[in-house]
């Protein structure tokens, strides 16, 4: 009895961590409004033991995610979200339990000024993000997840991670440094990881610069 008390436990704390925030009051932003939504996959590349999944199906995917996130602000100034879709990964179904792999998305986004034409960031900022841990992902989303289902997550996951991201750099939005650094530090880290040091285009393809534990969960 006391052993599946504890696992009922766990599953619970697991599921908590998966929750959906879109319902909360978004995080300051201060003059932030979404202009432009622009995902591309033009360089995108499929990591080894994954489902398919076409590039319109994936800029549909993370364009609605980023539209459901920032399109909830209205500040005075327009600010347009570039996203590249550089690698992913769907789990299967039929895999066993034991070697359930993660699914999981890496992306590069771009942010700029709509009125200066002006890019903010000098250089890409590239993130991995995984699934949120559930009891689903415990077995593997493969097994308990459509296609769909599991595209959708990593949308969602991608969208709050370049959240947390334009709250890292207030000066972009006219944000109070202390405001931003709070509401960071309340809002909860989508499973994220960062991508090594770029690999040049000529040496190598955009999967190979993956970390080889690609389809490892995130350390807790």
């Amino acid at each position: 009895m006391f052993r599946p008390m504890i696992l009922l436990m766990a599953l619970t704390a697991l599921v908590a961590c998966a929750k959906n925030d879109l319902a909360d009051p978004p995080v300051p932003l201060g003059a932030f409004a979404l202009g432009l939504n622009v995902v591309v996959t033009d360089n995108m590349q499929k990591v080894p033991i994954s489902r398919e999944a076409t590039g319109a199906e994936w800029e549909a995917a993370v364009e609605q995610a980023v539209a459901d996130r920032f399109g909830r602000y209205s500040g005075d100034r327009l600010y347009n979200i570039g996203i590249s879709v550089d690698a992913y990964a769907l789990a299967p179904p039929g895999i066993p339990i034991v070697a359930a792999p993660k699914s999981v998305l890496a992306i590069t986004a771009n942010i700029w000024d709509d009125a200066s034409e002006t890019k903010l960031n000098a250089e890409g900022k590239q993130l991995i993000v995984f699934e949120a841990f559930s009891e689903e992902t415990v077995i593997g989303t493969g097994l308990t997840r459509t296609r769909e289902q599991q595209m959708a997550a990593l949308s969602y996951a991608a969208a709050k991670a370049v959240e947390r991201w334009l709250l890292e750099n207030p000066e972009w939005f006219d944000i109070d440094p202390a405001v931003a650094a709070a509401a960071l530090a309340a809002t909860e880290a989508p499973p994220t990881a960062s991508l090594p040091a770029p690999v040049p285009a000529a040496a190598a393809p955009i999967g190979s610069a993956l970390p080889p534990d690609l389809l490892s969960p995130p350390a807790n």
